[in-house]
């Protein structure tokens, strides 16, 4: 948290005290300045027995009315310090990190609101499907920032995980000039990318698109891709199940996750109990189908030893079983040493 040298809710009481009775309550209503809950325009409306564009009109009045006072000018020392706090933190940066970087306190957050609200100088932007609500001392910083993201997003496609280093590096390839200042700033570099909505990290710390299972694991399937892949070797279900126990603190089962592991095409049985990712070029089926695929990948005719190898590349297996399948003519047939399909 940073540290605020004036006190919010006294602040308040003098900026307040230009208004009328009524209007003044419902501006600590609408703002939540009391009891931290900030009421919609309907419920002060029903309140008030008045409707919801009557009092949006009131709250314009009251903030109008509030900057015209002697008050507001004798108080522009805070508006200062809130613009610089938004400047340390890289100009633009979520509603969220903002108030909780001010104070943890929600009551003292929405006094903060009410004079972003009340100076100019402070432009919010509503949340929407992309980007979360965050506030900027500078439309164009903003705007670039924005830009940046999107383009971001666009460079990475949904299967995609990539490392904390390259995201930092891609996004950085994206901002110029206008955010120069910051591009060195990891903690800046960080905020900026919390804005967006649509990418974000697991656990890892490996971010990728937030629509991803990848990246928003919904169940012990997603939690064992990302263990496995994390590994980057073939494990047994048991292993796996005490590793999410271990990382994500999720209760896995060891039977549970065995199911998943074997309804999940994203894992291969690659030996007795033993998983692979079949983006790991690991085969299902029993050993005579990895044979046939190894041969048809091949496209012509291989050594025993040669078969042997690529066959244990994706399969855990003894090389005697793959031996014993080469005998089976049904299938496979010998010529001058070499083995091909029948």
């Amino acid at each position: 948290m940073v540290g605020i040298t004036f006190k919010p809710k006294a602040v308040s009481k003098k900026l307040l005290t230009t208004l009328n009775p009524r209007t003044r309550e419902i501006v600590i209503n609408r703002y939540g300045l009391e009891k931290g809950e900030r009421m919609t325009l309907e419920s002060i409306g029903k309140t008030y027995d008045i409707t919801r564009e009557r009092v949006r009109q009131i709250e314009n009045f009251a903030l109008a009315t509030i900057k015209k006072s002697k008050d507001y000018k004798e108080h522009a020392f805070v508006f200062e310090e809130l613009k610089a706090i938004l400047k340390e933190l890289g100009t633009v940066v979520s509603e969220d990190h903002l108030m909780r970087t001010i104070s943890k306190d929600p009551v003292i957050q929405n006094h903060i609101n009410l004079y972003l609200a009340l100076s100019e100088d402070f432009k919010k932007h509503k949340e929407d499907d992309h980007y979360q609500a965050h506030f900027t001392t500078n439309d164009q910083v903003a705007e670039h920032v924005r830009s940046a993201l999107g383009k971001l997003y666009e460079s990475i496609s949904e299967e995609d995980l990539v490392k904390e280093e390259e995201i930092f590096e891609r996004f950085n390839s994206h901002l110029n000039e206008v955010v120069g200042e910051y591009k060195d700033n990891k903690d800046i570099i960080n905020r900026y990318l919390a804005l967006s909505k649509v990418i974000g990290k697991n656990q890892l710390s490996e971010w990728g698109r937030t629509s991803s299972p990848h990246i928003r694991a919904r169940g012990i399937k997603d939690y064992a891709y990302l263990i496995m892949r994390k590994a980057g070797r073939p494990m047994h279900f048991k292993e796996v199940a005490a590793e999410i126990n271990k990382t994500f603190g999720k209760k896995a089962h060891v039977a549970t996750c065995h199911n998943e592991l074997i309804k999940d095409a994203r894992f291969v049985l690659v030996g007795r109990g033993m998983y692979g990712l079949k983006d790991w070029g690991h085969t299902g089926g029993v050993v005579r189908d990895v044979i046939t695929e190894v041969l048809k990948e091949a496209g012509r005719a291989l050594s025993k030893d040669e078969i042997i190898k690529r066959v244990l590349a994706k399969r855990i297996v003894k090389p005697n079983t793959v031996l014993v399948n080469l005998q089976n003519v049904k299938y496979f047939k010998k010529v001058a040493g070499e083995y091909n399909l029948a």
